[in-house]
């Protein structure tokens, strides 16, 4: 193969999720001489639209008809498309796949009319699942398969994180969702963080003035203390330097575990809940709550963070249970299939 094209989700309520699990894939490919180009409406969130170009490749608009698909796909000289989307109707998948161009698709759980040659679910206990398949489809299930991006790699440990804070410490909390934070989880966050009394120095990612406003109107107690950025390209870095890294259970989550985080998850929407559950269940990960219920009521999420503020060596046992879970070698082993498809 020496082209291939990523069709994906992006927007202010899709977030970002699709594009950066794309680009770990696209830069597999690339290291491996393979072109590549998005087809997607990237220029809706300008944080996302720069990632992409900041790697050099290029991006179509995106198309939605079944028609569309085909005629661009075959402009652009495709020798194999690769899907990651919730919006994108079955006919879409199914004219694609029958100009016998070779297809993967990235899913999350249910297929959301999905159909390739290869399905590829990234997520916690995938493999325990067992649904029924596309005639021709090979399915690629579980975190063996997580995409994971260079910046990512890059930051990861080499050993198992053991360094616990100084006594008296006050620890340090990073906090994201998303690159829009599509559902405004920021503010509620911060509200219950404030809520624990005790001391802490928060860094918040606000997508927009809107969100990092309401965030600064949060009181906060004595030796709390919080600062607001925009996106930011040094996430890793980041959440290497936190004590505690809070993000929706999205994605990121194994992005976080990957890099031996200490991570607070927060379901901020229901497509989240599986993956939510499931990280919680295997201890590689703590259960801030679900968005709307934090909205109504921070009492228990205040609770639960209230522990990881002032347990060092819980965060410790978290951080090490969660890199060991993750490799960081999923996108060669999906890149294989992809390629073997040729």
């Amino acid at each position: 193969m020496e082209r291939v094209g990523i069709r994906c989700d992006v927007g202010p309520e899709r977030g970002v999720g699709h594009v950066m699990r794309c680009l770990a894939l696209a830069e597999e490919l690339r290291r491996r001489q393979v072109d590549v180009v998005f087809v997607c409406d990237a220029g809706t969130v300008p944080w996302a639209a720069a990632q992409i170009a900041a790697r050099g490749i290029a991006v179509q608009p995106a198309v939605w008809t079944a028609a569309e698909h085909v005629d661009l796909f075959a402009r652009l000289d495709l020798d194999a498309v690769i899907f990651d989307s919730y919006d994108l109707a079955g006919p879409v998948y199914q004219a694609v796949r029958a100009t016998g161009m070779p297809t993967l698709a990235l899913v999350d759980g249910e297929f959301r009319g999905a159909e390739a040659d290869v399905l590829v679910d990234q997520n916690l206990a995938a493999e325990l699942d067992h649904p029924e398949l596309p005639h021709g489809t090979v399915r690629l299930a579980g975190l063996d398969y997580v995409l994971i991006r260079d910046e990512i790699l890059e930051q990861r440990p080499s050993a198992v994180p053991t360094v616990r804070p100084a006594a008296n410490a006050v620890p340090k909390v990073f906090a994201f969702f998303g690159g829009t934070d599509a559902f405004g989880a920021g503010p509620h966050v911060v509200r219950a963080l404030a809520a624990t009394g005790v001391p802490f120095r928060a860094t918040v990612v606000a997508p927009d003035g809107e969100l990092a406003a309401r965030i600064a109107a949060v009181q906060l107690a004595p030796r709390q203390r919080v600062d607001v950025i925009g996106p930011t390209d040094r996430l890793a870095a980041e959440v290497r330097a936190a004590d505690l890294t809070i993000s929706a259970s999205g994605t990121s989550i194994w992005e976080l575990l990957c890099l031996g985080a200490t991570a607070g998850l927060v379901c901020v929407v229901d497509n989240q809940v599986v993956g939510y559950e499931r990280a919680i269940g295997t201890g590689t990960a703590a259960g801030i709550g679900v968005l709307s219920e934090l909205e109504r009521d921070p009492g228990a999420a205040s609770t639960v963070l209230k522990r990881l503020l002032t347990d060092a060596a819980e965060r410790a046992r978290l951080a090490a249970a969660g890199w060991r879970l993750i490799d960081g070698q999923g996108r060669r082993r999906v890149a294989d299939a992809l390629l073997s498809l040729s």
